[in-house]
């Protein structure tokens, strides 16, 4: 630690991982609010998953977006935009007057979510050195677990507040939004990608606040390299053949951590327990104790992810989801709220695998030339798979019941191996070192 400044580095990727926070927001906010959305606007299965999948379908246009926005101009003027996103589209959702408003402002709200998405976890790698960069990115997963954590609890707060309760769950996220806006004002810019625009001497001045002379020589010296071996590209170079084993695998992992099935848990909590017979007020509290398991087991990963790595967690995760999503299935099928236990053992084992080292990974297995539109290629894969599973979840189960889990449970099994015999691992090696080991 001593070759690096810390508390620098540990500050600005906090900063940046604000963007997370409000991904959290925007993803926690509509399970609270959607026992007072159906009775606002009469929502029925279609449109509870389409109003829930909004998100995901704004999350896809940010991500096209942010990737050519994140090359040409840099990745702090995108976290701005970003921000501001956040916070148009928060007041907005909390004036909807009708259907048609409300999910227009999710969707601004997703575009935002979705350039976020890419453009933290991608800014933190970029900015962290090799041997802390896993802990740094898992900071994004961290803020996006404390932001449904706090989301959560303020949604159980206002629970009492009448029909209009959710415009202030909504409303309130100009708070964070414009925290996120200001301190984003305070970044540097990215050392890779001002080294790619040919502005080396400000990445040097960059990578010495970073750490000391000698890293910031070295580093420099490496990303110049990595420069010079490639040429800009488009979307189109993500098809190449050097680029698509890396891509490929990128969006294998996006897809499975969304089709593994548990953001249903986060999105439907009073579906799930409804179904059961819990009251709404249990319901809504049940999101809290999700919040606060997926934030200490996000925690746990975090001191993990630079220790036992990257793959043998995502393979604790997919084994472990696997097997809980079938006792699962047994307990609601029995009525037992003992079900709560084991969505809770199922939310900590992915908070503390699939959840925050497929963001890591995303952003680690590109190379430095296009690493901004294959980041946007993986991410955007992730959003449209997110929209399928939320938008098919109230319509499955309708009519399968907690049979769907085993949909899930299969989808984990196919995600072990895909893992065992897919993915690389990745700890402790610089960007450019993975450059060689993902061609």
């Amino acid at each position: 630690m001593k070759n690096y400044n810390s508390a620098y580095i540990i500050r600005i990727s906090f900063i940046s991982a604000l963007g997370g926070y409000l991904f959290g927001f925007d993803f926690a906010v509509i399970s609270g609010a959607l026992p007072f959305l159906q009775q606002q606007f009469g929502l029925d299965a279609y449109w509870e998953g389409f109003t829930t999948g909004s998100l995901a379908l704004g999350a896809i246009i940010g991500c096209l977006i942010a990737g050519n926005i994140a090359d040409n101009f840099g990745r702090k003027k995108s976290l701005l935009v970003a921000a501001a996103l956040f916070f148009i589209s928060s007041l907005c959702m909390a004036f909807s007057v009708n259907k048609g408003v409300f999910i227009s402002s999710r969707f601004l709200a997703g575009i935002g979510v979705g350039m976020a998405s890419m453009l933290s976890p991608m800014y933190i790698a970029e900015i962290a050195p090799a041997a802390l960069r896993g802990r740094m990115v898992a900071i994004n997963q961290l803020t996006i677990v404390i932001g449904i954590l706090i989301t959560n609890i303020i949604n159980y707060s206002l629970r009492n507040m009448g029909n209009d309760a959710w415009r202030w769950m909504f409303g309130l996220g100009i708070i964070p939004s414009g925290l996120f806006f200001i301190g984003s004002l305070t970044l540097p810019e990215s050392p890779r990608w001002l080294v790619n625009v040919s502005r080396k001497d400000e990445a040097l001045k960059i990578l010495r606040k970073i750490g000391n002379d000698a890293f910031a020589k070295t580093t420099l010296s490496s990303i110049q390299s990595s420069s010079k071996s490639e040429t800009k590209q488009g979307y189109g170079g993500v098809f190449k053949k050097g680029v698509l084993p890396a891509v490929l695998i990128g969006i294998g992992l996006a897809v499975f951590q969304q089709f593994c099935g548990i953001n249903v848990v986060f999105n439907y909590t009073p579906r799930i327990f409804e179904s059961i017979g819990v009251s709404q007020d249990n319901q809504l509290l049940q999101t809290v104790f999700i919040g606060i398991v997926n934030l200490g087991f996000t925690i746990l990963a975090m001191l993990l992810v630079d220790k036992l790595g990257r793959k043998p967690l995502m393979l604790i995760g997919s084994a472990g989801l696997f097997i809980l999503y079938l006792i699962v299935v047994q307990m609601l099928d029995a009525g037992s709220t003992a079900v709560s236990w084991f969505l809770l053992s199922a939310i900590g084992v992915y908070a503390m695998s699939l959840a925050p080292v497929t963001w890591v990974l995303i952003s680690e297995i590109f190379p430095n030339k296009i690493r901004g539109v294959a980041t946007s290629v993986a991410v955007l894969s992730l959003w449209a798979a997110y929209f399928i599973l939320v938008f098919t979840f109230p319509i499955l189960f309708d009519k399968l019941g907690d049979k769907t889990f085993y949909i899930y449970s299969v989808i984990c099994l196919i995600g072990f191996v895909f893992v065992y015999f897919k993915v690389k691992e990745t700890k402790g090696k610089t960007l450019e070192e993975l450059e060689i080991v993902f061609h």
